[in-house]
């Protein structure tokens, strides 16, 4: 017994020595600094993932570290981190150095109220520098936010050679005669003043290789039509409200390679697309500027609506918001919808007052492989009453023909007129493949609705119905 304690024993000094060595090699490890042995342009590549606040703090480290943070290539400042004017200007006269010879890659600057004279269209004289430093150094992105003053930015910036990403926030273009980006790829403005047309038009234009442009908000009266006017543009998302001053007669859109557009616009009087590319897939919340949409109100804006709808029938997938989709409706009272042929997928959101006008809608899409529906359920009453005025005497081509796939998105409790709408989806559609239901949250029979929604005839052999 002792022999065996006194091996224990010494297993447990051997251990420990063993473990107090490796202990004590670690620390040995982390007193070293490996990351101070790296290369200047390694360590600021590693900052530039950190935010300006965090990178500055580590001039405190040690000499080798004190302005490292001005050779990072990106770099965010906002009045809110140094609420004290004259520290945030000293903090960016420092940055933006003109001496300093290394690239700036990314600047986002948000300008409070702080050191702006109100009333003043020129940018402020100590940001004038800052640009300056920020395009000789051959900034590629540059996203200023300012407050509602609208001042002018420096007209070199309209002209950079390297910028390949531009977000603006409240800036006036008015006065800017020459533009040149010719390396500019996404474009975002947000609440600016456009003066003239031509301005919007001309900095649109001049960014040859541009494939994304956001356009939100506006705070101009005097531009009424703004043209969009590219050769190369991909992507285009418009967002108004009803209390922006712009906007008032619309947006001209020609842009033969856009295979994206979303609008988001209660504002707009009117749409004219030109050119879109086929494959284009499209979300649309439009009213036209009418407050209520009605028979008499759509009457008025029957040729832009008209225009808007001919434009967009060449696309391949489209979502539409509830009022677009009742204006869409009532417009077909007045003369036909035209032919959407070449969609494949559709998403519509709609109130179940107006689901009545889905078989005709669907009539115009010949050629509708995906059908998503969303619909209101307020009030059950009147929900279920609504649902009973479906016409299901009505087939739409696309169900005798092409409809491989529908989605119901709105959650459903086992009423007869909610398995009546299924079941006449299930026993017209010729090819459907799958067809996707989703349970009420508040249902109270699960097994007894499943087992119903799967006993449902079905015209297609090959149809699976999925419930979530």
């Amino acid at each position: 017994m002792s022999e065996i304690f006194i091996i224990s024993y010494r297993f447990l000094c051997l251990k420990t020595e063993k473990l107090m060595a490796c202990s004590k090699g670690l620390n040995q490890r982390l007193k070293e600094d490996r990351i101070s042995q790296l290369p200047d342009p390694l360590i600021c590549h590693i900052l530039s993932h950190l935010p300006s606040k965090e990178t500055v703090k580590t001039s405190v480290l040690s000499t080798r570290w004190r302005s490292l943070w001005l050779c990072v290539p990106s770099f965010d400042l906002a009045c809110w981190h140094l609420p004290k004017f004259n520290d945030f200007k000293s903090f960016g006269d420092k940055f933006f150095d003109s001496n300093r010879v290394s690239c700036i890659l990314e600047v986002k600057l948000f300008i409070g109220d702080t050191g702006l004279r109100k009333g003043v269209d020129d940018v402020p004289s100590y940001l004038t520098p800052w640009f300056d430093a920020a395009i000789n150094r051959k900034i590629q992105h540059l996203d200023a936010w300012f407050p509602p003053c609208s001042f002018k930015m420096p007209l070199r910036l309209y002209t950079c050679k390297t910028l390949v990403s531009l977000k603006l926030f409240h800036v006036t273009l008015d006065g800017v005669e020459f533009v040149s980006l010719p390396c500019l790829k996404t474009l975002h403005l947000k609440y600016m003043l456009y003066g003239k047309e031509a301005n919007f038009e001309r900095l649109v234009t001049c960014c040859p290789v541009l494939e994304e442009l956001k356009i939100s908000g506006c705070v101009n009266d005097n531009a009424k039509v703004f043209r969009v006017l590219s050769r190369s543009l991909k992507k285009l998302t418009i967002k108004t409200r009803k209390d922006d001053q712009g906007f008032g007669s619309g947006f001209v859109i020609d842009a033969p390679r856009l295979c994206f557009l979303r609008i988001n616009d209660k504002l707009s009087e009117g749409f004219i697309i030109n050119d879109v590319d086929s494959n284009a897939k499209v979300d649309i919340s439009l009213s036209f500027g009418l407050d209520v949409i009605d028979e008499a109100s759509i009457s008025s804006r029957r040729s832009t609506i008209r225009s808007f709808l001919h434009g967009i029938s060449k696309v391949r997938d489209m979502t539409l918001c509830r009022d677009t989709f009742k204006l869409i409706c009532q417009y077909s009272k007045i003369e036909p919808l035209p032919q959407f042929g070449n969609m494949s997928t559709l998403r519509v959101t709609f109130r179940v007052s107006d689901m009545k006008w889905l078989p005709t809608f669907l009539g115009s899409f010949s050629n509708l492989k995906s059908l998503i529906l969303v619909w209101n359920t307020n009030s059950k009453k009147m929900y279920f009453k609504e649902l009973r005025k479906f016409n299901y005497s009505t087939v739409s081509e696309c169900l005798l023909s092409s409809l491989e796939f529908v989605d119901i998105k709105t959650g459903i409790s086992g009423h007869a007129a909610e398995l009546q709408l299924v079941m006449f989806l299930l026993m017209n559609s010729t090819i459907l493949k799958k067809l996707t239901v989703r349970l009420n949250y508040y249902c109270t029979d699960e097994k007894h609705i499943i087992k119903t929604l799967l006993d449902l005839p079905r015209r297609s052999t090959k149809c699976k119905v999925v419930i979530y």
